[in-house]
């Protein structure tokens, strides 16, 4: 039987994506961070057997995450370079869009409302995604309501009613507080 002998590089070479070092790097620093602040975050308690100890698992976890995130550095460092790096990087960046839109609703929703919120921004995500015709805007404003009827009425989700409704008659306020 032969036994092939690999050096250090060719065992942690492998195929890659063009953001591969990219991403292993962010994830390192992540994982370096988090094991930086295990001390401020976990706690070891007296008299508690060390299975049990409550910073035992984030420890273990951590630390293979850090083992695990530096392995991946190396194989992304010795591997070979493909091009298109930043392209890659600049596709990862485009979802950061969606945070914004997301974070905006959060925003939004205490001021305007839940049923205001709901609707206005499944209208404008779906203008934004391409579904321009007056059919895909009423569909989507459609399945924002009912969404906000399922929540609000048949759950009973308690969820801001917006200071808008403040606007409205005592009676109007009322019912759209409790159901919309």
């Amino acid at each position: 039987m032969l036994v092939q002998v690999k050096t250090l590089k060719q065992l942690f070479q492998r195929y890659r994506r063009p953001g591969n070092f990219v991403f292993a790097s962010l994830f390192l620093v992540l994982s370096l961070f988090l094991l930086s602040q295990i001390d401020s975050q976990t706690v070891w308690k007296s008299g508690t057997k060390f299975l049990s100890q409550p910073a035992f698992w984030p420890i273990i976890s951590i630390l293979c995450m850090t083992v695990f995130a530096a392995l991946n550095w190396i194989s992304a460092f010795v591997s070979p370079k493909i091009e298109g790096r930043w392209k890659e990087v600049a596709f990862w960046l485009k979802a950061l869009e969606y945070i914004v839109w997301f974070m905006a609703y959060v925003y939004l929703v205490p001021t305007f409302g839940y049923l205001l919120s709901t609707v206005l921004f499944a209208v404008l995500l779906a203008f934004r995604e391409g579904y321009r015709t007056t059919k895909m805007l009423s569909l989507s404003a459609a399945m924002a309501f009912t969404v906000v009827l399922v929540f609000k009425t048949f759950l009973q989700v308690k969820l801001p009613g917006g200071e808008i409704y403040e606007l409205l008659p005592d009676a109007t306020r009322a019912f759209m507080l409790t159901y919309f």
